[in-house]
């Protein structure tokens, strides 16, 4: 389901989330780098837990964005099917 947004993100959002993307990705270097130099199996999986808790962080940024924007956005335009694809995406963020 493809829907353009009608509240273009800011520049400091932007940026934001483009920082906590970028540390997420370092994370994930680094585990890289973990088993690539054979480190503790408990160091490397207390990395990987740290990876989900950033990503699920950052998703949970996104849907509070969505469901302030997008979502108010279609149902104050008489939308109120929206509201079934909101608990979709939190069914699939959990």
């Amino acid at each position: 389901m493809e829907h353009t947004k009608n509240t273009p993100r800011d520049a400091a959002e932007q940026k934001k989330l483009t920082s906590r993307i970028n540390r997420i990705i370092g994370q994930l270097n680094g585990i890289q780098n973990m088993i690539n130099d054979n480190r503790y199996c408990g160091d490397i999986l207390i990395q990987i837990g740290a990876v989900e808790s950033a990503l699920q962080g950052l998703g949970y940024q996104i849907l509070q964005e969505h469901m302030e924007t997008c979502v108010v956005e279609q149902v104050q335009q008489g939308n109120t099917a929206i509201m079934a694809e909101a608990v979709e995406l939190i069914k699939k963020l959990k």
